[in-house]
């Protein structure tokens, strides 16, 4: 019992600080545009119809706002964009403005897309027609897709093969905060009467005082009606439930990149990242991308009709996104073509990797190395925290710890092995990299126009303006003569606190009224910040041979083109390992699929049953990493020792093990979006899962998975989908002696002591496992692949395998190899759809030393039927028949097609 309440007590006083963080009542824009969307009952905003002019692929018009005795125009352009997809962007012309707001851009930031759009920019596409009738103007656009503006009270609705699905604007909360100096009191008519006055020129909250709102109030709201959509997910980063709940009555939900430390579950709190899109599965699918970088609050609701969102943002532009498909893979797949689909990661990134603030010096990192191997546990990837770095100066070593990194580096990349360190974007004052910065004038400045200085881990720091290309260049400088002392490929980058984190700053970030290239503030960009940072870092040590892998911490829509990302200091709590696998979920719907969380929680000690079943969860986390604080215990896998170290090895050589089902999901993700881990909503029809949040698919293998995520339990119940399949147990990634069958519409129990995991594979599915131990992923490389089918009621199944050498470019020039497995009840086919568009080098190597060594085959019905299986190669095969499994020796070249034949005994039903 004292146990419990010392471990309730610590948990307790490192909680989350409410009072650092703003609430909606506490943030003016917020407060005013909820008060006003409160009040409002008709629109004030109409559309010009004699400034409308149409041409091939936009439309452009005035956007008027009125109230008593007072009228301004906003432009207005809507635009066809790549994917069938239409885009809307309110701006406002600030030319009087010019010269009245200080040093600030006066301009509304109109920029966002720049960053977040793959490429810089979004390829346009023509309308079908577009074309004004009566009062509304009428875009037809892609092969199905409508919309209808409503010219007098500016309402879009948006059709899909004639059913409405989205309406926009239809509860007139569209508010766009107008230009106006501060001695224009609300007397003369500058607040319309269902506006207030609250923080119009100020910040009232505590830590924002010194704010100075040089533009005054310029917030921007709008509100989305999904019809018929009764589940919305999206806008991360936030630490709650899947399904997005209801904000009716409570805080809503805020997009605002913040170092929230220590967080909470079942929180509406900001956090690391933003991406502020949404998503509604259905009959049709629509998405909703809110193209805005500043501080924003979404509320969520759910009625009748359907699901409505009010997006409100502190300033910038309106530019928002509409997609609607038939599928909500279709979507993502649309939503990519914007902002881009995740990169393709090195193969090494998908496997273990072992991190702690801090492994203490290069005997510490070379000990721990080596355990992994005494211990017959693979890893390929020890991390570095920031007291690596002399004083914590980037860029830097610790000599008397780390006299020879180069050689640590080397020693690591003997077996594969990789290294990967911590560079924030903070720099301490006085040190060649700070000096450098300020000599350069490329850092961030305060509202004076000076160099901003804040605190963080090193002491007093500034911090680089990577929106500034001289600032990007620094940043490359100080990589590349960080690099040039590493003869190997083995050294990669961490960005953190790149929020950015200010310890002495407001909400714990940098202030709005901050500034940056182009003297646009702080508030405009503050969610683009961190993106700005590592793509920096990417492009930097990108040589265009080998794949660079970066984490970050902070992000924002486009991240996932060039880097993972975590979620941040959690804790050693069920419900942080519960909340996690929601949080995991979120990020796969919205094209961010490359996501992970500090196995055990990153404060605290968790107990070794924790630990253990975190560790099990975690081998479906895409990017898996074990981190801790510097104040915890030490909890690499085997210091617990026993069976909990057992059931860890085993977890961990059995995500190994599933590597071709994670590189060929995730090489379908970084064609398509589609999610590398699956809701279960993606891959069944059945309304019964569209709330499921702790199971899922892992790509489309077919395999379900429900780990243990609740102390003391030894089975879970599981959901068996709705449809025409039955699902096989594969606990463990294990039929077992005896085939387990699971029917559609049932709810599975399934035994699950501290040594399992629950699986299950759904029939007519097909995938390649590699199941030979091994250190390291680059050691696996020409290790023979089990193929494994799960055929269906009728004999048939589909998979895919991709190939490539996983750690370079070359599969762009066409070095790679894709697999298609199809099964009959009378033949396995394995077609090589994909292969050396340029020449057949990789695939001769791939035949010469890799080879297809055995296929498992498994049906519920069995197969006392078979009596010979040959291969139209005329090699010899051998098969042996155990119940329900049927396992194949195969000994065939990957690279080369083939054909087995199964003959079957004709049954004499007379």
């Amino acid at each position: 019992m004292k146990l419990v309440v010392l471990a309730w007590f610590v948990l307790a006083v490192t909680a989350v600080k409410h009072e650092l963080f703003k609430t909606c009542a506490q943030s003016g824009f917020c407060t005013r545009q909820r008060h006003y969307a409160n009040h409002v009952s008709t629109s004030h905003y109409a559309i010009d119809p004699k400034s409308i002019s149409i041409s091939t692929d936009k439309v452009e018009a005035q956007l008027i706002k009125k109230w008593p005795g007072h009228s301004i125009a906003f432009p207005i352009s809507i635009h066809g964009i790549v994917g069938n997809q239409l885009r809307v962007i309110i701006d406002e012309d600030r030319s009087s403005a010019q010269g009245e707001t200080g040093l600030v851009n006066p301009r509304r930031y109109n920029e966002t897309g720049k960053w977040a759009f793959n490429g810089g920019q979004v390829e346009t596409q023509a309308f079908k027609s577009a074309k004004v009738q009566k009062n509304q103007l009428v875009i037809e656009y892609g092969e199905h897709s409508r919309a209808e503006i409503d010219l007098a009270q500016f309402v879009i609705n948006f059709f899909y093969d004639g059913e409405l699905e989205l309406s926009v604007n239809e509860n007139n909360y569209l508010n766009i905060e107008h230009w106006r100096e501060e001695d224009e009191a609300d007397e003369d008519g500058n607040l319309m009467a269902e506006e207030l006055d609250f923080d119009l020129f100020s910040d009232s909250f505590k830590d924002s005082a010194a704010d100075s709102v040089p533009v005054g109030p310029e917030s921007v709201a709008l509100d989305f009606q999904f019809k018929k959509h009764h589940h919305l997910y999206g806008i991360p980063e936030h630490s709650d439930q899947f399904r997005l709940p209801s904000t009716k009555g409570g805080e809503p939900f805020r997009l605002y990149n913040v170092d929230i430390f220590e967080y909470e579950t079942s929180s509406r709190l900001p956090m690391y990242g933003s991406i502020p899109f949404v998503i509604a599965p259905g009959s049709s699918s629509v998405g909703v991308f809110w193209v805005n970088a500043a501080d924003t609050w979404v509320d969520i609701d759910y009625n009748d009709e359907g699901s409505h969102t009010h997006f409100m943002s502190e300033n910038g532009v309106v530019d928002f996104i509409v997609t609607i498909e038939p599928k909500v893979a279709d979507v993502n797949r649309q939503y990519g073509k914007v902002v881009g689909n995740t990169m393709l990661p090195p193969l090494f990134s998908l496997g273990y990797h072992q991190c702690r603030w801090n492994y203490n010096d290069e005997a510490d990192v070379l000990d721990i190395n080596s355990k992994f191997d005494e211990h017959g546990i693979p890893y390929d990837t020890i991390w570095l925290d920031v007291e690596y770095a002399d004083r914590k100066h980037y860029f830097t070593w610790q000599e008397d710890k780390f006299p020879n990194p180069g050689r640590m580096a080397r020693k690591l990349d003997r077996i594969g092995r990789h290294l990967v360190v911590i560079i924030d974007p903070h720099l301490a004052t006085g040190y060649f990299a700070s000096e450098e910065l300020i000599d350069d004038g490329s850092e961030m400045k305060n509202s004076k126009g000076e160099t901003f200085k804040g605190h963080c881990w090193p002491g007093e720091s500034v911090w680089v303006d990577t929106l500034n290309p001289k600032g990007r260049a620094f940043w490359a400088f100080q990589y590349q003569r960080f690099l040039s002392n590493y003869t190997t490929k083995n050294v990669h980058f961490w960005n953190d606190m790149n929020e950015p984190s200010v310890f002495d700053g407001p909400e714990t970030t940098a202030p709005k009224d901050n500034l940056h290239f182009g003297n646009w503030e702080h508030r405009s960009i503050h969610n683009i910040y961190g993106l700005t940072l590592h793509e920096a870092t990417y492009s930097t040590i990108n040589d265009g041979d080998e794949r660079p892998f970066i984490l970050t911490r902070s992000y924002y829509a486009g991240s996932q083109r060039t880097a993972a990302m975590w979620f941040g200091d959690n804790l050693p709590t069920w419900e942080h390992l519960r909340t996690s696998v929601s949080m995991l979920l979120t990020h796969n719907v919205v094209n961010y699929p490359f996501v992970g969380v500090d196995i055990g929680g990153f404060f605290g000690d968790p107990s070794p049953e924790l630990l253990t079943r975190w560790f099990q969860t975690s081998i479906f986390y895409p990017f898996m990493r074990q981190h801790a604080h510097l104040d915890t215990r030490r909890r690499e896998p085997w210091v617990a020792g026993g069976v909990y170290t057992d059931a860890m090895r085993n977890a961990i050589r059995l995500r190994y093990s599933m590597l071709p089902i994670w590189y060929t999901a995730f090489h379908q993700s970084a064609l398509t979006g589609v999610p590398v881990v699956k809701p279960m909503f993606y891959e069944v029809n059945d309304d019964a899962v569209m709330e499921i949040e702790d199971q899922f698919f892992v790509g489309d293998s077919g395999i379900m998975a429900k780990p243990v995520m609740d102390a003391g339990a030894n089975k879970v119940k599981m959901y068996i989908p709705q449809g025409q399949h039955k699902y096989i147990d594969y606990t463990d990634g294990d039929f077992g002696s005896s085939v387990k069958v699971y029917q559609p519409g049932t709810t599975a129990t399934i035994g699950a002591p501290i040594t399992s995991i629950p699986m299950v594979v759904r029939q007519g599915s097909a995938f390649f496992r590699k199941r030979r131990y091994r250190r390291s992923t680059r050691l696996m490389a020409q290790d023979p692949y089990t193929l494994t089918i799960v055929v269906d009621d009728n004999g048939n199944a589909h998979g895919r395998l991709y190939i490539d050498d996983g750690h370079s470019f070359s599969y762009k020039q066409g070095e790679f190899l894709e697999l298609e497995v199809t099964a009959t009840a009378s033949a396995i086919t394995v077609d090589v759809v994909s292969q050396d568009s340029s020449d057949a080098n990789y695939s001769a190597q791939l035949a010469a030393m890799v080879e297809i060594d055995q296929i498992q085959v498994v049906s519920a019905s069995g197969f006392a039927d078979v009596s010979s299986v040959s291969a139209d190669s005329g090699a010899d095969t051998h098969y042996v028949i155990d119940g329900s499994v049927m396992t194949i020796t195969a000994h065939h070249p990957i690279s080369q097609s083939m054909t087995l034949t199964i003959s079957r005994d004709v049954v004499d039903e007379l």
